[in-house]
C-alpha cells in the first residue's frame, strides 16, 4: 500500500478547499470558525489527559467526536455539497451536556460571585477550554452574520452549552482537588 502524502502543496497560495470543492482563502471566516473548533478539540484532548474520572473522560471524548462533526458541518459549502447525517448535532447531544451540567452543579457549593480562572491545574486547563469554546461560538456566529449563512440551531446550542459544561467542570475539578475557588475581588485590592 502506498503511503499518502501529508503535504499536497495546494494550499501554498493561501487557499484551501471546503467540502464540495469550493476554494477559499485560509483567512476566510468559515476557516476561522472550524479552525477554532479544531483548536478547542485539541485543548479538550489535553484536558482529558489530566482528568482521572472515567465519567468525565467519556463525556469529553463524546464531545470531541461531536466537535469533529461540527467541524465537518462548518467545512461544508452547503450550496455545493450536501452534509451527511453524520454531520448533524441532535437534541439528545445537547441534552447529554445539560444532564451533566445539572448533575455537577447539584454537587457544588452555591456560587458567591464571579470566579477567576485558576486553582488546580486541571481546572485551569478546563477554563482555557471554556474560553476557546466561547471564541468558537463567536466565530460561528460571525460566519452566520457576515456571510448570510444559516447555521443549524443545534450546532450553536451545543457550543453554547459546552462552555457552560466546561465552567461547572472547572469548578468540580477544583473541588476534587481541594482547591479554593478564586472569587473576583471587585475592589481589585
Amino acid at each position: 500500500m502506498k503511503k499518502s502524502l501529508i503535504y499536497t502543496k495546494t494550499g501554498d497560495n493561501g487557499t484551501t478547499s471546503l467540502v464540495g470543492g469550493v476554494r477559499v482563502k485560509k483567512t476566510h471566516c468559515r476557516i476561522e470558525a472550524y479552525g477554532t473548533v479544531d483548536e478547542l478539540n485539541s485543548c479538550l484532548g489535553m484536558l482529558i489527559s489530566l482528568i482521572e474520572t472515567d465519567d468525565e473522560k467519556k463525556l469529553l471524548r463524546f464531545v470531541q467526536h461531536k466537535l469533529f462533526t461540527l467541524g465537518a458541518y462548518l467545512a461544508t459549502e452547503q450550496s455545493q455539497s450536501e452534509t451527511g447525517i453524520v454531520s448533524y448535532i441532535e437534541d439528545d447531544d445537547i441534552g447529554k451536556l445539560e444532564n451533566a451540567i445539572d448533575i455537577i452543579d447539584a454537587s457544588l457549593p452555591t456560587l458567591k460571585g464571579f470566579i477567576l480562572p485558576g486553582g488546580a491545574y486541571q481546572s485551569s486547563v478546563c477554563h482555557l477550554c471554556r474560553t476557546v469554546c466561547r471564541r468558537a461560538e463567536r466565530r460561528i456566529l460571525d460566519l452566520e452574520e457576515h456571510y448570510n449563512i444559516e447555521i443549524d440551531v443545534n450546532c450553536k446550542r451545543f457550543v453554547n452549552r459546552l462552555s457552560d459544561y466546561l465552567f461547572v467542570l472547572s469548578r468540580k475539578l477544583n473541588h476534587l482537588s481541594s482547591e479554593d475557588e478564586i472569587y473576583w475581588d471587585k475592589t481589585c485590592k
